[in-house]
């Protein structure tokens, strides 16, 4: 597999990934930082591919203990790697979201956070790329990795995702009983424009009504030629500097 190097959180964390197929961006930096994480805590990610996100966490928050679950066997590796690489200590899993390992089913975590497929192959077809089809296309049903995220997680623990907001009827649907006090914090692309992407974050055990929180630009001005960034502060903060993105109180 032909990997690239790339740098995340201005260079604090260094990390191999495939030079074709599924490859992090932003999303994975966001889904981290909106990851309520204490030190001494425990954290859980479904679907780690390359490791990004459960390094940015554990950039950001000191002292946590990290596991996460990889269905391919090579993204698994470079997860390791990218975690030895970074001097920090990731457990990582391979196995199925649907069919969950006996090293991490006996187990429950202060959080779970997942960046699951985002599309529904019933509805749009499949990327040529077989590694870039798994990061994308749903395998199992969201509803499935929702099920599994509730599961793993300790009493008043916290389920943190990033979706495409489209898909947000499908994860307030989808969320066990077990979980609740639901909350979504949009991504607005620009000021004016819709919403692309949402983060959404519930608690096991949460009794609290659903709060959809004003949300969050991702990038300054109107869209020009050639513009890849341009990100508002606190974003760029968030994606720069390892900060923490915060629901408002």
């Amino acid at each position: 597999m032909e990997t690239t190097e790339d740098a995340f959180l201005g260079g604090r964390l260094t990390v191999e990934q495939p030079a074709r197929g599924y490859r992090a961006g932003i999303d994975p930096i966001v889904m981290a930082a909106a990851v309520p994480a204490r030190p001494g805590e425990s954290v859980l990610e479904l679907g780690c591919g390359a490791g990004v996100a459960s390094l940015a966490l554990g950039a950001r928050v000191p002292g946590l203990a990290q596991a996460a679950l990889e269905l391919l066997p090579e993204m698994a590796a470079l997860a390791r790697a990218n975690a030895a690489r970074n001097a920090l200590a990731l457990e990582v899993v391979e196995g199925d979201v649907a069919a969950m390992p006996g090293t991490l089913k006996a187990r429950r975590f202060d959080h779970v956070m997942l960046n699951p497929p985002w599309f529904a192959r019933t509805a749009s077809v499949p990327a040529a790329d077989a590694g870039r089809e798994t990061g994308l296309g749903e395998g199992a049903p969201l509803a499935t990795w929702l099920a599994a995220a509730a599961k793993r997680l300790a009493p008043r623990g916290t389920l943190t995702l990033i979706h495409r907001a489209e898909r947000l009827p499908d994860i307030l649907s989808g969320l066990p009983a077990s979980v609740g006090s639901p909350e979504v914090l949009p991504l607005w692309p620009r000021a004016g424009r819709a919403a692309r992407l949402i983060v959404a974050r519930a608690r096991a055990g949460g009794r609290a009504a659903f709060r959809l929180h004003a949300g969050e630009v991702l990038h300054d001005g109107p869209a020009h030629p050639g513009d890849r960034e341009h990100f508002t502060g606190r974003l760029r903060a968030v994606l720069r500097e390892g900060a923490a993105l915060d629901f408002p109180a």
